[in-house]
């Protein structure tokens, strides 16, 4: 049976960019646009030209995309011809192929905020839709409001979308603008608009998750007949975001009845992309990934209990809905005090350590991870500190180096204008096997003013400063996530940090540190980190 041709809309760079605190600048945008470019989307959304400035030049860098670049509007207003609307001479201006505008389809809107009557409006879509054909671009209708437009006056909200397909929009788009409708009222709905005379291969959805429900509504809309379906990248946009593309594109290309009834643009070898599109733009937004995103997250294919780990090794699918190399993620056993040896066995043979059922040394290092979760420890996340545990163990860890002292100072002054500044340093002695002691010292060059660096940046500064022969090895390390734990309560609680860290091979990994100190806890997390990089890029023990 032939497939039925699906389209993706992506608006990360314009609904995207209304999601609170995100500014994308134009080097960001042109990121972004190549990525979801080569994943094969459609249509891509660059933003509203003449809205603000970043828009503006984006549009002027031409982004040459073999998906259809697409520039935002709004329709010409009251009293003014298309031909004559500046602001729609601004969004034409941009050179654009396709022209997504945006109208009132909401009785209510057009009469309370534009303040025109019902027919002013429907002639103002008419019109700008039909001018933006008689220049030669393809059309799209956004009508905004329409699910709630549609339950509180269905004729006017026919009427309005009707006039944007007659006067030649290639797609109208079904807008559940302040995202409250749910699945059954989207399907009825857009059945009702097909009934009117709209066909589904002209017709759009564009949701958005204010009930959690904008991934279920755009799968509505295409099971009632919507052919074009609208989202962003990792959900962003305006309030609890829009529906989610990085969710929607596996789901149409992997699970039934969307994998057998449709194809999209992006392939299946595309897919295996997805899990480094959707961390690029939270690197990008310098955000930490979600983890429970549903399979692009770090735990979509984690598996902690020791039950399902146990099946897990026998036959993946038994606790896996897909197998996680599809979309480019992976599958995670962490370690626990929940944990078995089944568990177990497979953490280690992903650390490239292969110990057999029954091995004694199993039972080892099970207890040593318990003991160590009762003082506070958690190694579900930190992965290397486990290693670096199971390793110790064995009798195969590495005593690359020793750190004989360190010592951190943070002083809050005000300075000679009377600022409030707070200054940290830190010294680092470190002695290598074989005797050699290198001391490292920095101090951050914030005096004139607050900063954003504390003793624990400065501890990590003076730690990876001076290694002595293994320095190049570790240049590369980065920290990208700090996140602190209080174990018990209290000013003498048990503090757990957990740090997460980067390189230029791609790799991620996290360690932990436990203690009453806080610093000290840090430390300990930095040690392992440093000790995990050198074991892992083969650095020689100097003796």
């Amino acid at each position: 049976m032939r497939k039925e041709r699906l389209f993706l809309y992506d608006t990360t760079l314009r609904d995207g960019q209304q999601t609170q605190g995100v500014q994308f600048s134009t080097d960001e945008k042109t990121q972004i646009a190549a990525t979801l470019d080569e994943m094969g989307i459609d249509h891509i959304e660059g933003g509203w030209p003449g809205a603000n400035p970043t828009d503006s030049a984006f549009f002027d860098t031409k982004p040459q995309l073999v998906a259809t670049f697409t520039a935002f509007g709004m329709t010409k207003r009251a009293g003014i011809s298309a031909e004559n609307d500046d602001v729609l001479a601004a969004v034409m201006n941009a050179g654009t192929e396709a022209v997504c505008l945006v109208g009132k389809s909401h009785d209510y809107h057009v009469t309370k905020a534009l303040g025109i009557s019902l027919a002013e409006n429907t002639e103002n879509i008419a019109k700008s839709i039909a001018y933006l054909v008689a220049q030669g671009r393809e059309a799209l209708f956004d009508a905004e409001h329409f699910f709630d437009g549609y339950k509180a006056n269905p004729r006017y909200a026919l009427e309005a979308v009707k006039a944007a397909y007659q006067a030649g929009a290639r797609w109208v788009v079904l807008c559940d603008t302040n995202g409250g409708a749910l699945p059954r009222e989207v399907y009825e709905i857009t059945k009702a608009v097909i009934a009117a005379g709209i066909p589904g291969d002209h017709l759009g959805i564009h949701t958005h998750n204010d009930t959690e429900h904008a991934v279920a509504n755009s799968l509505a809309a295409v099971d009632a007949g919507a052919r074009q379906i609208q989202g962003t990248l990792n959900g962003l946009g305006e309030r609890c975001g829009n529906a989610n593309l990085t969710t929607l594109i596996p789901t149409l290309l992997l699970k039934e009845p969307y994998a057998s009834a449709y194809e999209i643009g992006v392939s299946l070898e595309k897919l295996e992309g997805l899990t480094r599109a959707s961390r690029m733009l939270d690197d990008i937004l310098n955000r930490v990934p979600m983890r429970q995103a549903a399979y692009v997250g770090a735990s979509a294919f984690a598996h902690k209990a020791g039950l399902h780990a146990s099946a897990i090794l026998k036959d993946p699918s038994t606790y896996e809905h897909v197998d996680p190399s599809v979309v480019g993620n992976e599958r995670i056993i962490p370690m626990s005090n929940q944990a078995g040896q089944s568990n177990l066995r497979k953490r280690l043979g992903d650390a490239g350590l292969d110990v057999t059922k029954g091995d004694p040394a199993l039972g080892l290092i099970l207890n040593r991870i318990k003991e160590a979760e009762a003082k506070g420890y958690s190694y579900d996340t930190a992965q290397a500190s486990f290693e670096l545990l199971a390793r110790d163990a064995l009798g195969l860890s590495e005593a690359f180096f020793d750190v004989e002292r360190y010592r951190v100072i943070s002083e809050r002054r005000r300075n000679a204008r009377g600022a409030t500044v707070v200054e940290s340093e830190a010294v680092v002695t470190v002695q290598l096997p074989n005797g050699e002691k290198t001391t490292s010292y920095y101090k951050n060059n914030h005096a004139e003013e607050m900063s954003d660096e504390g003793p624990v940046n400065a501890l990590w500064q003076a730690l990876k400063s001076d290694l002595g022969p293994y320095q190049s090895v570790i240049e590369d390390v980065r920290l990208v996530d700090f996140k602190v734990r209080i174990t018990n309560g209290g000013t003498e609680a048990v503090t757990r940090v957990i740090i997460d860290f980067e390189d230029d091979q791609g790799r991620r990994w996290a360690t932990v540190g436990v203690s009453a100190n806080i610093v000290d806890a840090s430390f300990e997390a930095l040690l392992d980190a440093l000790n995990w990089k050198l074991l892992h890029d083969g650095a020689r023990v100097i003796r």
